[in-house]
């Protein structure tokens, strides 16, 4: 009979390391046990089953796992999911306005085909969202540079960054 060796504490070695972790994502509360390992990409993708996030490289390199963590882009797939413990997520799924419509950043990458296979764009949305946010009216050169981080094999990143900047002027115009 094989059975896994315990120690004197009463502890299987090979045992998960299990933590509770509460957050909220989207605006909505989350608190579940994790294996103190998970990233948390594989936490939004596989427990919460929010998929929008996209696994590229899983090496922070690529950008489509890219999220806000209080406000601030982050790499999912480089992040735990314990280190957000009472942290607010949002990932692509919370971009949309509260009646489920496009926002006005996603209406402009829609406009201005700023889309194709659509891997990165979940990245390049919520790297775009605390841009814009950050910087109300940017440059071409500004909105490149942002979105630097964000690797895309299929728009040449003109469409996207002329969506930027559409949407930050259709934001500019809905300012008081």
């Amino acid at each position: 009979m094989n059975s896994p060796a315990v120690h004197a504490a009463g502890v299987t070695p090979n045992a998960p390391d299990m933590r509770r972790v509460s957050l909220r994502v989207n605006g909505k509360p989350y608190s579940a046990e994790v294996e103190s390992r998970t990233t948390l990409v594989d936490f939004l993708r596989h427990s919460l089953l929010l998929t929008g996030t996209h696994v590229g490289c899983e090496h922070g390199v690529c950008g489509a796992c890219t999220i806000l963590i209080d406000g601030r882009s982050a790499r999912s797939c480089l992040t735990l999911a314990v280190q957000v413990e009472g942290c607010d997520i949002t990932t692509i799924e919370g971009l949309a306005n509260a009646d489920g419509s496009l926002s006005i950043l996603q209406q402009a990458l829609s406009e201005k085909h700023g889309l194709q296979c659509g891997f990165c764009t979940p990245g390049m949305l919520t790297t775009l969202s605390e841009f814009l946010r950050d910087h109300p009216a940017p440059s071409e050169q500004q909105v490149r540079e942002a979105i630097s981080g964000n690797l895309c094999r299929c728009t040449g990143y003109q469409g996207i960054v002329e969506a930027a900047l559409l949407a930050a002027s259709r934001i500019a115009a809905d300012r008081p």
